[in-house]
């Protein structure tokens, strides 16, 4: 971990915050419960237990694996619908493959993103390819949910495979942070995600000892969230490891330090930054489903379940229909 990585990483533009900027206190740090989500691949629920208040417009956030899988063992998520929001699907390191009721469909692998608008709604499955499972291996990445207002709910399906090469890539002021822009903008540098609601994504690789505060817009939510290693947060330094989520308070720039020392299979800090303007609407989520209201949530069912979110392709001899997971990726 990870795939995307540069040698040197002073070649890379630079960013850091104003001195004269208010930096973000952090408001909690809490620890993700592990579950199993489609099949059975191990997750952690990055954002469980934090208020949505301080989540908007994310909505959830599991951390699937890290996990070495033996031959005939790597899982995926079975035919499922969704309405209403964007999944971002982050591959730190290994193989899925996306499916649709639409015909569309794609590889990401090692540092790619599919970033997908369901909007009004469509089926889909992910899915190891066959050379995974018969060989194994690891597997390991991030599956996000971002909120769509109101006015962007309904619009048509819209897919993005951003390669790991075009993320833009950042680096502190001495070079020992890693900063990879997947979605939004960092100090004026843009990631290749193009979003309908404003955020920003980064994954950052912080090496043992080092700090960064990053200028972060003032009126964005500030959520950090640990992959991997051991660190601390805010200016006050609060101590965090894997599987804890920071949720930061106002102010215009965030901190993250990596300790000195760091685990034995994990060299570095590695921490998901993340950003967003609130949408600040009702919101009525069950299952694969976000909507505004419980009549519009009450008709997403009842167009699921008409066949209007598209059917399974017959080639892939599944019987269409059937009942909605649970969360659903």
């Amino acid at each position: 971990m990870p795939a995307v990585t540069v040698e040197n990483p002073l070649t890379l533009p630079r960013v850091s915050a104003p001195l004269d900027v208010p930096a973000r206190k952090v408001l909690a740090v809490t620890t993700a419960p592990s579950g199993l989500e489609g099949e059975g691949f191990p997750v952690r629920r990055a954002f469980a237990g934090i208020n949505y208040h301080y989540l908007d417009p994310f909505i959830m956030m599991d951390q699937m694996g890290e996990v070495e899988y033996a031959p005939g063992e790597p899982k995926g998520t079975p035919w499922h619908p969704h309405r209403g929001f964007e999944t971002v699907t982050y591959l730190i390191d290994g193989t899925f493959v996306h499916q649709d009721s639409n015909g569309g469909g794609g590889t990401i692998t090692n540092g790619d993103t599919q970033w997908m608008t369901a909007g009004a709604g469509l089926l889909h499955i992910e899915a190891p390819p066959e050379s995974l499972v018969m060989s194994g291996g690891l597997f390991h990445g991030l599956q996000l949910w971002v909120n769509l207002p109101a006015k962007d709910k309904m619009k048509d399906p819209r897919y993005q495979d951003i390669r790991g090469g075009s993320v833009k890539l950042l680096t502190s002021s001495d070079g020992g942070a890693l900063l990879r822009v997947i979605a939004g903008e960092l100090d004026g540098h843009e990631g290749p995600g193009i979003t309908h609601t404003p955020i920003t994504m980064v994954h950052a690789t912080l090496r043992p000892g080092s700090e960064v505060t990053l200028p972060w817009r003032s009126d964005f939510n500030g959520l950090a969230y640990v992959l991997a290693g051991r660190g601390a947060v805010g200016v006050e330094r609060r101590p965090v490891h894997m599987g804890q989520t920071a949720v930061f308070g106002d102010g215009g720039s965030l901190t993250v330090r990596a300790d000195e020392k760091q685990d034995g299979h994990t060299p570095d800090l590695e921490i998901v930054l993340l950003g967003g303007q609130p949408i600040r609407e009702p919101m009525a989520h069950y299952g694969p489903f976000v909507m505004n209201t419980y009549d519009e949530l009450k008709q997403a069912f009842e167009d699921f379940q008409a066949g209007r979110l598209g059917r399974i392709p017959a080639v892939h001899g599944m019987s269409e229909g059937g009942g909605v997971p649970g969360s659903g990726q």
